[in-house]
């Protein structure tokens, strides 16, 4: 029996994936439950796993895009596992090596030009050298190529000359995960009044308490007490107290939410991928730091699905991670805003009227004008400061163990 497989849906309004890689061969056993190809969509990779054991043909090519319950492979369920199959295929590739190779017949050489290309005239040498151009950047019109008084009159010094090292370059196909990306990127500047409002915040209190606390923190919950968490109550606070900002438009109309559904920009294999913490705004600190670590994980690991992605009210960046010291992050659409992490650095700060250093971390919030004022944008981004410069006050309701469920 031959079984055609199909594309299956990775999730609604995904109408066809490209496919990434094919991880067989054509002709191989492959057995149930395999993986035998990654496919990308417009919102994430995903894994193809074989619905019976059998030997595969393909019918799609890397590179390919194919509609949702189209056949890309057939498996025939008939056949039976080959025995020492793969080393067989290693036997003919030896074989294949073993094989004498047959010298090709010799070609006779083409005889040599009378000029060698780039070769000038006297006068067209001077010319060159008061110019400063090397006669081998010039391409000449005279007889074998030689480079004539004229071509030299006429030659312009280059922007640059090559020096000998490596100047090669290659080119990739880009993933559909990526080129929808990029176009999301695009049409959120294009599409959005998008502007940027900073602040920075001493980090000192933060800092603090996961000093005290986090080597308990992680012994009685088994994940890290991480920044990430903070930041996530610093926003749902603020959501709450500007919803403006945990808003979007539609059309003519303006949808607040009364939930926070966090997105959180992590990187992985395939590029930037944004998992959501539903419901944030009932989760714990460790609630928080534990999805985060789930979230973090599949997405590293290529397994986040399209469900996990979807959605999202308001998104957390943090390119600290990476060193940025400030930027200018772009807004997450349909979404109206997005926060900015970045690294923490130590600083000389004022604090009660004296110079004192601090780490201080500078934050970004970037929002659509369009539906959020600069007097919510700028006092949204105060309320964040606030809660993360006076957590144990504005955070945790004055009783840390407790926030902490120690």
């Amino acid at each position: 029996m031959v079984l055609e497989m199909k594309v299956p849906s990775p999730g609604e309004s995904i109408t066809e994936v490209e496919i990434a890689e094919w991880l067989v061969e054509d002709g191989d056993y492959v057995e149930k439950d395999q993986a035998i190809a990654e496919v990308d969509s417009d919102k994430a990779t995903l894994e193809l796993p074989a619905e019976e054991s059998g030997i595969i043909t393909l019918k799609a090519e890397v590179g390919d895009a194919v509609a949702v319950g189209e056949v890309v492979c057939l498996i025939d369920t008939s056949a039976k596992k080959p025995e020492g199959s793969s080393g067989d295929s290693g036997k003919k590739e030896e074989s294949k090596k073993e094989e004498p190779k047959k010298e090709a017949p010799k070609k006779e050489e083409p005889k040599k030009e009378t000029y060698a290309s780039g070769t000038p005239s006297p006068a067209a040498k001077k010319i060159l050298d008061e110019k400063g151009i090397e006669p081998s950047s010039v391409s000449g019109s005279g007889k074998d190529g030689r480079i004539t008084k004229d071509d030299a009159v006429k030659a312009k010094p280059s922007m640059g000359t090559p020096t000998g090292g490596n100047r090669g370059e290659s080119r990739s196909k880009l993933s559909m995960l990526r080129r929808k990306v990029a176009e999301r990127l695009v049409s959120a500047k294009n599409e959005t009044a998008m502007l940027t409002t900073f602040n920075e915040v001493d980090m000192s209190a933060i800092f603090e308490l996961r000093s005290q606390y986090k080597e308990e923190f992680k012994e009685k919950h088994g994940v890290s007490l991480g920044f990430m968490s903070f930041f996530t109550k610093a926003v749902i606070r603020a959501l709450q107290m500007y919803p403006a900002v945990n808003s979007m438009i539609d059309g003519k109309e303006m949808i607040t939410y009364e939930f926070c559904d966090i997105s959180i920009a992590v990187s992985g294999p395939k590029g930037l991928m944004v998992p959501v913490i539903r419901n944030a705004e009932n989760l714990t600190f460790r609630g928080i730091e534990s999805e985060v670590k789930r979230l973090a994980i599949r997405a590293r690991e290529g397994e986040i699905t399209v469900d996990e992605m979807t959605g999202g009210t308001f998104t957390i960046t943090n390119g600290g991670v990476f060193g940025s010291m400030l930027s200018t992050p772009i807004i997450n659409p349909p979404q109206s805003g997005i926060l900015g992490m970045h690294n923490i650095v130590e600083r000389a700060i004022v604090r009660d009227g004296a110079i004192a250093i601090a780490p201080v971390m500078y934050v970004a919030l970037s929002y659509d004008h369009r539906i959020i004022d600069g007097k919510e944008s700028v006092g949204f981004l105060v309320a964040v400061k606030e809660a993360l410069e006076s957590p144990e006050e504005l955070l945790m309701d004055g009783n840390v163990k407790k926030a902490l469920e120690l």
